[in-house]
């Protein structure tokens, strides 16, 4: 038999997110019957959602201690009873945390082979169409309008801000630490940067925002988001994206506070989204974020770890924010 290795959640934090929630297992690989294809992992992404999951359904159903760890990848097909799909097709699909997969074809999609294949999970893949959609279509900026992102040296992040800068914004970052905040001006070029390990955090916004926030666009939610809410102009527009400052550990005693009064008095618009919301504009949001990488107009950060084994440190890691840019693990 050929072997596939695993990694399985063996229980549901209770808490905070820890290496023995997870368990390495070892089965057996598999072949695909008629309709499927057998699927070698390459790359797994590493995203805040897949912590979110554990919590209960969301835009998919919740994992149960003893499933193996969900999350999606670039995989290559490897054997195939498909037409819809060849041996050598790369696909980005939800196979989970292991070596090989074996999947339905007609719920894959091939993707095209364009090197670095890590741009494929990064401005490529659901990150970068994050950004790109929800800056765009949800936040709609206009030129000279200020635009605020959390979580700003992250995967989405930071191409949210470089995108921003695109369409002529001034733009804000919000990160932990002085270095991350020093990398988002100078390497990705927004105008300030705001460490929201640093103090008031609703003081230091006012100072970096001295004609308040147009459009913030939210990936933590908790303080941060409170604090951008008493910060936004009137008719200003917030795309939520995730709220990571709640995904690990206990939930919070509450909410952000004013915010039925703010949205009123403010006349706000909060919208919500995921990527597949979009799938009709996908090709044109490729075609221009493909334009901007080629330009050298949009950089690109990877934050590549190594090994199956490494795959619950680095989604713990990436959690307690230790990545800068796109987390992913290699496998093969």
């Amino acid at each position: 038999m050929t072997a596939n290795r695993q990694i399985v959640l063996a229980d549901l934090p209770k808490g905070k997110l820890a290496p023995e929630n997870f368990r390495l297992t070892e089965t057996e690989r598999g072949s695909p019957g008629e309709g499927e294809v057998l699927l070698k992992i390459l790359y797994v992404s590493l995203d805040a959602a897949n912590r979110a999951w554990m919590q209960g359904a969301t835009y998919r159903s919740a994992l149960q201690a003893g499933d193996v760890m969900a999350g999606g990848a670039l995989a290559e097909v490897i054997d195939s009873k498909s037409d819809r799909l060849a041996v050598g097709d790369l696909v980005f699909a939800d196979t989970g945390w292991q070596e090989y997969a074996v999947l339905p074809a007609k719920r894959l999609a091939k993707v095209p082979r364009i090197e670095p294949l890590t741009h494929l999970l990064s401005v490529y893949g659901v990150a970068g169409l994050t950004a790109y959609f929800g800056l765009l279509e949800c936040g709609a900026p206009k030129a000279c309008e200020t635009v605020v992102v959390s979580a700003a040296a992250g995967s989405v992040g930071s191409l949210v801000g470089q995108i921003a800068k695109l369409k002529g914004c001034r733009v804000v970052g919000i990160a932990g630490g002085a270095a991350k905040c020093q990398l988002l001006k100078d390497r990705f070029g927004f105008d300030e940067a705001v460490d929201y390990k640093a103090g008031d955090l609703r003081k230091a916004l006012k100072a970096a925002c001295p004609d308040g926030i147009d459009v913030y666009f939210d990936n933590v939610g908790g303080d941060v988001l409170e604090a951008c809410l008493f910060g936004m102009n009137t008719h200003g527009r917030i795309a939520c994206c995730g709220a990571v400052s709640q995904y690990d550990g206990a939930a919070p005693a509450y909410g952000p506070r004013g915010v039925p009064g703010l949205i009123v008095t403010k006349r706000l618009t909060l919208r919500g989204f995921i990527v597949s919301d979009f799938d009709d504009k996908r090709d044109q949001a490729m075609k221009n974020l493909q334009a901007w990488v080629a330009s050298g107009q949009l950089k690109v950060q990877e934050d590549v770890l190594e090994g199956l084994e490494s795959l619950p440190g680095a989604l713990i890691g990436l959690l307690a924010g230790e990545n800068v840019g796109k987390r992913m693990v290699r496998v093969a």
